[in-house]
């Protein structure tokens, strides 16, 4: 028989790429996590790791049992909902991930809603960079999360999650007030091939919007607070790229639409495939819907 907890270490090091870092995710040491895959090689009679001193990488034979892993994770999420769900009573606490202009605009007023028509529901918010919540939620760290993902991006393997779409919001450029294209009401990307930007760091997908939509950009300060970014700004150290609901204007700063067809940042909700149809997930994921601007997608509310 092949332990099903032991499937899920051998998820947490694909996820993570090294033991110590599944064991970090798991809260094992990396010793327990080594004997534990050791052990999962044992009970289905094949080599899952290919190792290297201490580095190891997924054989064929690991990389389909990682597809074995998400499936029986989904049915074990699904389980756990279709018990929920026999409960009359809709009580408890979701753990949520967010970054800040969404807690602004749809988790907190969906809170306020719960608090109104669902007393029994609360949830627990974590403020976390978009790319950041995705690892979180399915580490189990948390039980909902909402990111973004890019029109310039390409999706990554979503098999792992459902989401729910809660709206759409194009990059504006943010120029000082001195700029000498301030008082445009539109502007083309390549009018500020010359000027210094102000991004977020690497690895948030804000600065691989950046780099898409203008080639080379002089950047000159770097931070992931989109009001800090206006800060500088607005004092004249350069120009940025804002999602238009993540700009607040400050003195000395405006946000103008750039020409043509913009980036796009879809926000979404996302829970762990399987674990939808949990009472209180449905409970939360409706109001985080009804919460929505009413500039949303279309397909707004339709899990993917």
């Amino acid at each position: 028989m092949i332990d099903p907890r032991r499937l899920r270490v051998l998820r947490a090091l694909a996820d993570h790429g090294t033991v110590t870092a599944a064991g970090q995710a798991l809260h094992l040491t990396p010793s327990a996590v080594s004997q534990q895959l050791a052990a999962l090689e044992a009970e289905c009679g094949q080599q899952l790791l290919r190792r290297w001193g201490r580095r190891v990488s997924l054989t064929p034979a690991g990389e389909l049992m990682v597809v074995h892993a998400n499936a029986v994770a989904a049915e074990l999420e699904r389980a756990h909902a279709t018990l929920a769900a026999l409960d009359s009573g809709v009580r408890g606490m979701v753990r949520l991930a967010s970054f800040a202009s969404a807690i602004t605009m749809v988790v907190a007023p969906a809170i306020a809603s719960l608090r109104a028509g669902s007393p029994g529901v609360s949830m627990q918010v974590q403020d976390v960079e978009g790319h950041a919540s995705i690892p979180l939620l399915l580490d189990g760290e948390v039980d909902l999360a909402i990111t973004e993902e890019y029109r310039l991006s390409p999706r990554t393997d979503e098999s792992r999650l459902t989401r729910f779409p809660l709206y759409v919001e194009p990059f504006d450029v943010v120029l000082p007030t001195t700029h000498r294209l301030a008082g445009s009401s539109e502007v083309d990307i390549d009018e500020l091939a010359d000027d210094d930007w102000i991004a977020p760091k690497s690895g948030n997908p804000c600065r691989d919007v950046l780099m898409i939509v203008c080639a080379n950009p002089a950047i000159r300060h770097v931070s992931d607070d989109f009001h800090a970014i206006t800060t500088l700004v607005a004092a004249g150290e350069g120009v940025a790229l804002v999602p238009r609901n993540a700009f607040t204007a400050v003195p000395g700063s405006v946000a103008v639409p750039l020409r043509g067809e913009p980036p796009l940042r879809r926000v979404f909700a996302a829970v762990r495939r399987g674990s939808a149809e949990h009472p209180l997930l449905k409970t939360v994921l409706a109001a985080l819907l009804d919460a929505a601007p009413g500039h949303a997608n279309a397909d707004r509310g339709s899990p993917t």
